[in-house]
């Protein structure tokens, strides 16, 4: 999936990935995607969750070797 910008979150866990995610998506334009690279299992649930309470949107995610991959797209309600 094509990403705007990429945020690194590997070895960072739970609130750290969506506390940066939040902080990062503040930054971006309306309608920009942001991949969140991580390995914490927890992002699995955490991520569609935080996209539902926010307004934003999930695209999906992606799992190879340990490393997962979220999509969030900055929208606004």
């Amino acid at each position: 999936m094509k990403a705007d910008q990429t945020l690194d979150c590997m070895g960072l866990y739970c609130p750290m990935p969506i506390v940066k995610t939040a902080e990062k998506i503040k930054q971006m334009k309306e309608g920009e995607v942001l991949e969140v690279l991580g390995d914490d299992q927890g992002i699995k649930q955490d991520m569609p969750a935080w996209c539902e309470a926010t307004g934003n949107k999930f695209l999906g995610m992606e799992e190879a070797g340990g490393e997962i991959k979220v999509y969030v797209k900055k929208t606004h309600r």
